[in-house]
Parts: structure tokens; C-alpha cells; sequence
């Protein structure tokens, strides 16, 4: 099972690094809840998670979160710990802090520019960030660490990418020079050409047919002079035949 579950987590990353341009140090935002599963399954993120991921990772957190674990009172006390060690990120509620999950979608919207991925356990935040395109889900089962396959959202966006729909047009430009830079556009061309000249007609087919209708035509004359000689003879015969009976 354990190898199973890192294929599937470096074909995941292999998919957020080839599409949405993830690279290392990964950040990884963690919410209170996940660090409450992950003391309760005896977890050490700090340790598993870059061997998980496949490269270093950089474990962070917002001050709306700590607020939110403070306000919970000893029964979080382990996981604000855990929380604390992590690096803080600075988020848009300086003066008025709210819940966690709010915080945290705050910090990935406008096409997760920073690239974080989202660890937590409440189910409402998850279903949240799955409507986004490009943000990777991190959460606990049992007493694994699990990333989450790309969601739909992300899966329909690399689509549209790839059918070009949504590639800006100076990328477009900078396609065709790296092509004419390296060669590439005039082996297309050369391809191209090749192909019309596959498409002609064959000339050697077109003299086959006029030799076919040259000999059709040869017999038809030679079946008339036959006709023409025969009815000489029988005119012949017939004055000879005048001549003895007088």
C-alpha cells in the first residue's frame, strides 16, 4: 500500500509541476485541524512530509489560524504548538482576524499566484479549495498523509490550455520564434510541401489510358476494309456469270 500511495502522490506532483509550474521549496499552508490529526495520529509533518512530496517543503501558516487555536483553549493546545513552529504568513486581516478556512481561501485566490497547497481536515474548506484550478489538497487518513488527485476544476483549466484557448498572445509569439530559432518551422514547411507533391495525379496512368484507346480504335477500320473487299468480289462474279451466259 505504501508504494502505491507514492506513485500516485508523484504522479499528482508530476502533474502540478508540468502544468501549474510548482516548484521546490513547496509551500504547504496547514490549518489547526490538521495539525490536531496529525498529533493524534502521531504524525511528524516536519519529517515525512518532504519524503511524501518528493522535494523540500516549507510548512506555514497566518496569524488568523493561531488566533482561532488560541480562542479554542487547552483542548488545541497541542496542535497551536505545532502550529507555532511553523512559518507565518502575513494575510489581509491585520486588524480584524477571522475563522481559519476563510483565511486560508483568501490566500489562494486570483489563481494561487504563490503556489501553496492546502492541508487541512474540514471537509467544507476542502470542497472550497476543489472549486479553485491549480491549488493541491493535502489532508490525514488514519495515520497517512494523503494528496488529493487534481480536481475537476484544475483537470477542465489544463484542458483549456492545451486546446490554446487560453494561452496570451505573447506566449503564442514567443512559440514561433524559439520554433524558427531552432530549426523547427522550416522542417515544417518541408513536411507540408512533400505532402502536395503526394497528392498529384499519376502521369504514367493518364498514358496507359490513351494506348487502350488507340488500340480499340485499330480493329474497327480493319473489319471496314474487309467489308469493302468482299463486296468488289461478289460485283465481279457477278459480271463474269453476265459474260458466259451471252
Amino acid at each position: 500500500m505504501k508504494i502505491t500511495r507514492q506513485k500516485h502522490a508523484k504522479k499528482n506532483m508530476g502533474f502540478y509541476k508540468h502544468n501549474f509550474q510548482f516548484r521546490e521549496p513547496f509551500q504547504v499552508l496547514v490549518d489547526g485541524t490538521f495539525c490536531h490529526a496529525a498529533l493524534r495520529n502521531k504524525i511528524q509533518i516536519r519529517e515525512q512530509l518532504p519524503g511524501y512530496l518528493g522535494g523540500a517543503t516549507q510548512l506555514c501558516t497566518t496569524r488568523c489560524i493561531l488566533k482561532e487555536l488560541e480562542s479554542l483553549g487547552k483542548a488545541l493546545y497541542g496542535a497551536k504548538l505545532i502550529a507555532q513552529s511553523f512559518q507565518v504568513r502575513s494575510c489581509s486581516h491585520h486588524k480584524d482576524p477571522v475563522g481559519g478556512s476563510a483565511c486560508l481561501l483568501s490566500m489562494v485566490e486570483e489563481g494561487n499566484p504563490h503556489h501553496f497547497f492546502v492541508a487541512t481536515q474540514d471537509q467544507d474548506l476542502a470542497n472550497k479549495v476543489k472549486k479553485k484550478a491549480g491549488i493541491p489538497l493535502l489532508f490525514i487518513i488514519q495515520n497517512t498523509m494523503v494528496l488529493d488527485k487534481p480536481s475537476p476544476k484544475s483537470l477542465a483549466f489544463v484542458q483549456t490550455l492545451q486546446t490554446s484557448q487560453l494561452v496570451p498572445e505573447h506566449q503564442k509569439q514567443s512559440i514561433v520564434q524559439l520554433k524558427e530559432k531552432e530549426g523547427l518551422a522550416k522542417q515544417e514547411g518541408e513536411k507540408r510541401r512533400k505532402r502536395k507533391r503526394a497528392g498529384g495525379p499519376n502521369p504514367l496512368s493518364c498514358l496507359k489510358k490513351k494506348k487502350k484507346t488507340q488500340e480499340s480504335q485499330k480493329p474497327a477500320e480493319k473489319k471496314k476494309r474487309r467489308r469493302k473487299r468482299i463486296r468488289v468480289k461478289t460485283e465481279a462474279m457477278q459480271s463474269v456469270q453476265k459474260n458466259e451466259k451471252e
